[in-house]
């Protein structure tokens, strides 16, 4: 199919990047695993949210950062780099496709590798964040903590309610991870130019993603009206599973492996 419909848009999920030791949402059968993530107006209205999200941040960051591109990321770069894969839609926050070497990708919902002020709208590097939390709270070295996805922790409330945040360098405004929050939108420019990839190629190919979330799955809806053909990599069921003309219920490394072995 790849063969007879390139180029390919890939629309990538949590699951890619498990094999680099970063957690998911939700299990096969697409239910949560953890608690509900910190929601976007939350955040940006609660001080003890706030508190909460970087206090949790602070010591997942210590593993999110460690993270590397694994082979089904390093394989997927290399099915894109002889043409046969177009763009890359990642609804992950890890960076790890880019790593990879992999152009023409757009996150979908934004890199947790940047913090944004949300007064003066100045970008910074989340490391440089991680270093002025770590000035702020000596004591927070050694705490026993549980890695999360996108980069959270479990933490025992008791550090969270001692836990000091920062403030933006250049205004003292409130800073905010450079990501789009559940309950926020993604901005309508970027669906667009997804929009405008998608119609574009000639095939969409899902991997590692339950499309639980409407963000992404709305991709799916789109080729189908287009009569675009929609496979699906995944191991688990997943919302777009009456849309596909092909599904593969299996680890996404093991797949992109046999599929860049057997077509490159």
């Amino acid at each position: 199919m790849i063969q007879d419909h390139q180029p390919v848009t890939v629309l990538t999920g949590a699951g890619i990047s498990a094999q680099s030791g970063l957690p998911v949402y939700r299990n096969a059968n697409g239910n949560w695993i953890h608690k509900t993530p910190v929601q976007g107006p939350q955040f940006r209205s609660s001080e003890a949210v706030r508190q909460r999200y970087w206090c949790r941040s602070y010591f997942g960051w210590q593993a999110f950062s460690r993270a590397r591109p694994n082979s089904a990321h390093r394989n997927l770069a290399a099915l894109q780099r002889s043409g046969l894969v177009g763009h890359i839609i990642t609804q992950n926050v890890d960076g790890l496709h880019q790593s990879a070497g992999s152009k023409n990708t757009i996150a979908l919902h934004g890199n947790l590798s940047e913090v944004v002020c949300l007064s003066c709208g100045n970008v910074s590097n989340r490391s440089d964040l991680q270093n002025h939390l770590r000035e702020k709270n000596p004591e927070f070295l050694k705490i026993d903590f549980e890695v999360a996805p996108d980069g959270d922790a479990i933490v025992d409330d008791s550090h969270v309610k001692k836990f000091n945040t920062v403030d933006c360098t250049k205004c003292n405004g409130l800073l905010q991870p450079h990501v789009v929050f559940y309950g926020d939108n993604v901005p309508k420019q970027r669906v667009e130019y997804c929009m405008d990839s998608l119609h574009a190629s000639r095939m969409l190919l899902c991997i590692g993603t339950s499309l639980m979330v409407y963000s992404g799955y709305r991709f799916c809806k789109a080729a189908y009206k287009a009569d675009i053909p929609i496979v699906m990599i995944n191991n688990g069921i997943t919302r777009a599973d009456d849309l596909t003309s092909l599904k593969i219920n299996h680890d996404c490394d093991t797949v992109l492996s046999k599929l860049k072995d057997s077509l490159l």
